[in-house]
């Protein structure tokens, strides 16, 4: 019996000695910032894009404001939120078709990502996200009424945060957790030791306005079952699903684009 008592009691420590490195480390597993090379700054001059800086109270953090390609009357606009092991320079080419449309496109970096000042944690994104909110907002070519939040894997997170904070217009997850703390479960750890829970699940459910959930039916990092969630808690969602993983969702972007404008059109934002 005594044996027993110390094989269970060690391994109560072993465990508690886990969960107490998880609780340190979870940060570096989920913003895995040191892993992205920071490039050069670009050269935006010869673009049609303004960078921001963002005066934030731990520093400056970066974003890149596309106007509309014509805008006669105050136009919509898109809050764009990326993956976690990603950055703002990879997404102006890809996104440029909501600049086509008519739709300004702000991308807002993480806090601690590329050129941007700070460490990354929930809530430095929210506050980080609501700066960009209100200027874009504030902005005389933008209808603060059509604004959109769209963000993708972990930029999902960061823009079911504003949708709790500001007003929108519709919200667009791709490739998008329940929530953080739901991924507890693989490292055999109890939930409540999350540091930065990202609960969408919840932010989704309170959302009034049309949400569209693009999910990869063989997400390998997000399982399909999460984007099935979040449309189901949805008040008014569509969801659309491609034969696809992770990170190569969606495969085919013409497909994409005809699909968010048909989203937009019928909400009345287009």
């Amino acid at each position: 019996m005594k044996r027993l008592v110390k094989v269970i009691g060690s391994a109560v420590l072993i465990y508690a000695a886990y969960c107490l490195l998880l609780f340190f480390v979870q940060r570096h597993v989920l913003f895995p910032r040191y892993m992205i090379p920071t490039p050069e700054p670009p050269a935006l001059k010869t673009t049609r894009i303004e960078p921001w800086w963002l005066e934030t109270s731990f520093g400056k953090v970066e974003a890149w404001y596309l106007p509309p390609a014509e805008a006669d009357q105050p136009a919509a606009a898109v809050i764009f939120g990326h993956g976690n092991g990603e950055l703002i320079d990879y997404w102006p080419n890809a996104l440029a078709r909501f600049s086509e449309m008519g739709i300004g496109l702000l991308l807002v970096e993480f806090p601690g990502y590329g050129r941007s000042a700070g460490s990354p944690s929930q809530a430095r994104i929210a506050e980080t996200f609501i700066l960009a909110y209100d200027r874009l907002a504030a902005r005389a070519e933008v209808d603060p009424s059509r604004i959109l939040l769209f963000g993708r894997s972990l930029g999902g997170g960061a823009l079911c945060d504003l949708a709790l904070k500001r007003p929108s217009a519709a919200l667009i997850l791709m490739s998008c957790f329940k929530s953080v703390s739901a991924f507890a479960v693989r490292y055999l750890a109890p939930a409540f030791l999350i540091r930065d829970p990202f609960d969408n699940l919840a932010a989704v459910r309170q959302y009034k306005g049309p949400v569209l959930v693009v999910h990869g039916k063989f997400d390998e990092v997000v399982p399909f079952g999460h984007g099935q969630a979040l449309h189901s808690a949805a008040q008014n969602g569509k969801m659309i699903v491609y034969d696809a993983g992770h990170n190569d969702c969606p495969p085919d972007w013409a497909v994409f684009w005809r699909d968010v404008r048909d989203f937009l059109s019928a909400n009345g934002i287009l």
